[in-house]
């Protein structure tokens, strides 16, 4: 009879399976089991409108804020600046134009997520991906940050109460956003859609409306001093400036590209639409919004967003003026969702490529990466806390991640359209080109600009993720290279086997762990530890009167410590050839509470010779039941 390796693999899996199927607890085939895991990934089914919830509100959210942070910026100019207004508007929308295109190829090209870090990825190599991963996470975050600190603002001009309370109000939706998401991205999204939706419809019908309105929009909150001409230089500088805050207004349109496997199938197809109908969307409010800003004058106020005024100018301030400006408050906290919905992928994707650890590749029973969600919002409360939920504290920082990533995922696609040269490669690479020089363009111009505000610590945070990326990645390559993973490792071999049982008395739990312990090997010892010789006597005489057939060896120390004891017992043991197994039985209480009322050496000794030692440690658990 042959002894090949071949032939023992065969026996051993004809052997061993009668004995799987016997002790299998669950009783599910194979086959069984595979159609429970597709429908465990149905939990991942986003359609067009869930998309739009779900990993969209971050972009759509922006026409509050983006459009008015340019303005700011123009006015200090004098409100003749306003002219520059809607040019700089259709250049972002242009812009915004160039990046769904991308997207939408980036899509096909990397249907397993990942967005810019994907790309860079497969096309520009290894400290390119790394950057672009370092951008995105700090963009994700900030997201959260400003999106829940600007959804606290809103509602706190509407609710005055409110208004000391914004850091709490901040971290109490993200703890909201943070436990729907424990439970799917399709179970959060079903929770956004209706905002969702009345926020979209309210600044669509504002543009309509105040389209119709010969007269400047209703002026609501105390007006600012603003001359016609303040003496300051409209000049490149300035214009710059105001169009690197206006760029805030395309940020978000990133995250579909980083949430595919989230969509139904067909997967690419519903997520490129969802990014086209996120582009068309953001871009008719985004130049609506522009042209009623010029046309009505629409300047600064105090306490009152510029949106509000466009909305109390359509709408009048009566029922509509308030509905229309909660769900804005509303969609700005909610658009944090975003970050949700992308980050845990992209971290999975990272885990996956040994640049993070490999926890955050682990989903929960529903198709979620629970531990990417739990450091989001850990990362996002820190932050929220060091700026006190102060938005104007946060909006420099923003914008120069999502930008880098932009950057990097259209030079990426350039770099891939050369490489596979389909049809019309040429054409796409030119797109991709102009968006990259254009995007970069801004990057530049938020670091000159922004630098000194707060875009250092951007600047500085993004290496520090990429060595932080580098570093884990060195170190599962070690662990590789020890493993010897890439070689074929020798013939498993029969040892002999050694089962050792810290006990101290004679009861049922030590019963139960003996019992266990020659279900395990050939050999148990049980080990005691005495503080003197008249103990040892004592405990040698009761296990000698049990008769358990198991010898036992008292080790004496004054000061009864079971961890040394035991290390120095193992340190006199001859291991060649021996597995040695020690099995420490432990006592679990009916409540957690009364764990304190036991002693905790077990657990003690179980990280001790995790630590220290090469033998296999198992625990053996006794429930105390009522």
């Amino acid at each position: 009879m042959s002894d090949s390796p071949e032939d023992l693999t065969r026996a051993g899996t004809a052997a061993g399976a009668p004995v799987a199927q016997r002790y299998r607890a669950d009783g599910i085939p194979a086959s069984g089991r595979r159609r429970a895991g597709k429908h465990a990934e149905r939990g991942h089914d986003l359609g067009v409108g869930g998309g739009l919830a779900a990993l969209s509100l971050d972009a759509l959210s922006s026409v509050a804020y983006g459009p008015e942070a340019m303005i700011v910026v123009l006015v200090t100019a004098g409100t003749s600046a306003l002219r520059f207004a809607v040019p700089l508007i259709l250049v972002i929308a242009a812009m915004l134009v160039l990046l769904v295109i991308s997207y939408t190829q980036v899509i096909a090209a990397h249907p397993e997520g990942g967005g810019a870090y994907a790309v860079a990825k497969s096309s520009l190599g290894r400290w390119p991906s790394l950057l672009a991963a370092a951008a995105v996470v700090v963009d994700y975050v900030l997201t959260v940050a400003v999106s829940l600190a600007a959804g606290a603002a809103s509602l706190g001009s509407i609710f005055p109460g409110l208004a000391h309370h914004l850091l709490l109000v901040a971290l109490a939706g993200l703890a909201l956003l943070a436990v729907v998401n424990m439970f799917g991205v399709a179970e959060s999204a079903r929770l956004l859609i209706l905002p969702t939706a009345i926020f979209i419809v309210s600044v669509l019908a504002m543009i309509v409306l105040g389209a119709f309105h010969a007269q400047p929009v209703a002026r609501v909150g105390k007006a600012i001093s603003i001359p016609s001409s303040t003496g300051v230089a409209l000049g490149v500088l300035l214009v710059l400036k105001a169009f690197a805050s206006g760029c805030s207004a395309v940020t978000g349109v990133e995250a579909i590209s980083n949430g595919v496997p989230a969509f139904r199938e067909p997967r690419v197809r519903t997520a490129q639409r969802t990014e086209i109908s996120l582009g068309a969307l953001l871009g008719v409010m985004l130049i609506g919004l522009a042209v009623l800003i010029r046309v009505h004058h629409v300047v600064p106020r105090e306490n009152v967003t510029i949106l509000a005024q466009v909305s109390a100018g359509a709408f009048g301030t009566g029922w509509a003026f308030y509905v229309s400006n909660l769900a804005v408050a509303v969609v700005l906290a909610l658009a944090a969702n975003t970050s949700f919905g992308g980050l845990p992928v992209l971290m999975s994707l990272l885990a996956r490529d040994n640049r993070l650890p490999h926890l955050f590749y682990l989903r929960a029973e529903k198709p979620v990466y629970r531990h990417g969600i739990v450091a989001l919002a850990l990362l996002a409360a820190l932050l929220l806390v060091a700026v006190d939920g102060e938005t104007s504290r946060l909006i420099p920082l923003f914008t120069i991640g999502v930008f880098v990533g932009f950057t990097i995922s259209q030079t990426g696609l350039v770099r891939h359209w050369h490489a596979q040269r389909p049809h019309g490669w040429q054409l796409r690479a030119a797109v991709n080109g102009a968006g990259a020089i254009m995007t970069a363009v801004a990057v530049v111009v938020f670091l000159t600009t922004k630098f000194l505000a707060g875009a250092w610590v951007v600047t500085l945070a993004v290496p520090l993720l990429m060595l932080l990326f580098a570093r884990t990645e060195g170190y599962y390559a070690e662990v590789a290279r020890e493993l010897k993973l890439d070689r074929t490792p020798p013939i498993p071999c029969k040892c002999e086997s050694l089962v050792l049982i810290p006990t101290t008395t004679v009861s049922l739990l030590t019963e139960r762990a003996v019992s266990a312990a020659l279900s395990l090997g050939e050999t148990v010892i049980a080990l005691a530890v005495a503080g003197d010789e008249e103990e040892c006597d004592q405990i040698k005489r009761n296990w000698e009167s049990w008769r358990s057939g198991v010898p036992i060896e008292v080790l004496i120390d004054p000061r009864r410590s079971l961890v040394k004891t035991v290390l120095r017992y193992l340190e006199s043991i001859d291991k060649r050839n021996v597995i040695v197994t020690v099995l420490i039985p432990e006592v679990i209480p009916r409540k957690r509470r009364h764990e304190i009322l036991h002693n905790q050496r077990g657990l003690l000794l179980e990280a001790v010779l995790r630590q220290r030692t090469d033998v296999v440690v198992a625990a053996l658990p006794f429930h105390i039941h009522d």
